[in-house]
């Protein structure tokens, strides 16, 4: 039986491995999440230890692509957490209202659901026409199958559910077409969204923006690259920008607690304060 020590060495050289073969850096995710995929992973392929696994992670591309999928986060639904979209609606349309034209970052966007929502939340609200959205992920199945907008047809109750929840002011089954067990939604939702690959981990700076949605990501990621991610952001939003969090995420145990005005704490959104310089360097 291998100590823990021994066990820990594996994961890390596991990521390391990952990370110099194909580009994905895992190394400063929550160890806690990663050892949960990765136990999991193995009890599936039938791998007796980390260190067999990433033999067949360095030689197997096919099986390298299933690992990172595995790895990857794409848990999320259309309005998650309505009381958020309500909040959105409510204090953060009337800030985007007063731009001339607006351009928000939904980061992390997995397979798509969320960017799909806060499209429709700008069409309700008369800012779709004049918004572009760039919504990223580093996973490339997911940002397919977002592009496409092709989701079950299982989950439309819930959906319509939380749109309602969320202060929908149409029916929620105008914005999408039936087609046997799927739901397809509306080309006009489409034609403002820029579907891009991007690792938050390894890349810079994505664009100057309005406002970013980062929700349930950060949660994965270890103090450091929290921090990391945290100045990237800071350094993609406008003077007075906004920076929406999930429910289980902060600022305050970051380097930019100060660099912010809470908008709605409950919901974790937050107004970058005004700098005559805004670029900030960890």
């Amino acid at each position: 039986m291998k100590d823990k020590d021994t066990k820990d060495i594996e994961l890390s050289l596991l990521l390391e491995a990952i990370y110099r073969k194909y580009g994905y850096d895992f190394r400063e995710y929550s160890q806690a999440h990663i050892r949960r995929r990765i136990m999991n992973n193995m009890a599936l392929s039938g791998f007796e230890d980390v260190a067999q696994m990433q033999s067949m992670v360095l030689n197997d591309e096919q099986f390298a692509s299933k690992l990172l999928q595995d790895l990857s986060i794409t848990v999320t639904e259309m309005f998650r957490d309505p009381a958020f979209y309500k909040s959105l609606r409510e204090k953060v349309i009337p800030i985007l209202k007063t731009y001339p034209f607006i351009k928000i970052w939904h980061a992390g966007c997995a397979t798509g659901e969320e960017a799909y929502s806060i499209a429709i939340l700008l069409q309700e609200e008369g800012l779709y026409e004049r918004t572009t959205i760039y919504a990223t992920d580093f996973n490339q199945t997911a940002l397919n199958h977002a592009k496409d907008g092709i989701f079950s047809n299982k989950m439309i109750k819930e959906y319509t559910s939380n749109y309602q929840l969320s202060g929908g002011k149409e029916s929620f089954s105008s914005y999408y077409t039936s087609h046997y067990d799927n739901v397809i939604m509306n080309q006009s939702l489409k034609k403002n969204i820029v579907w891009a690959n991007h690792n938050l981990v390894t890349d810079s700076v994505f664009a100057e923006v309005h406002l970013i949605l980062c929700r349930n990501v950060l949660i994965y990621f270890d103090k450091n690259l929290q921090n990391k991610v945290q100045t990237l952001f800071y350094n993609s939003l406008v003077n007075g920008g906004v920076l929406s969090l999930g429910t289980k995420e902060s600022i305050r145990f970051t380097d930019f607690f100060e660099e912010y005005i809470e908008v709605d704490l409950k919901q974790r959104i937050f107004k970058k304060k005004y700098r005559k310089c805004s670029t900030k360097q960890l």
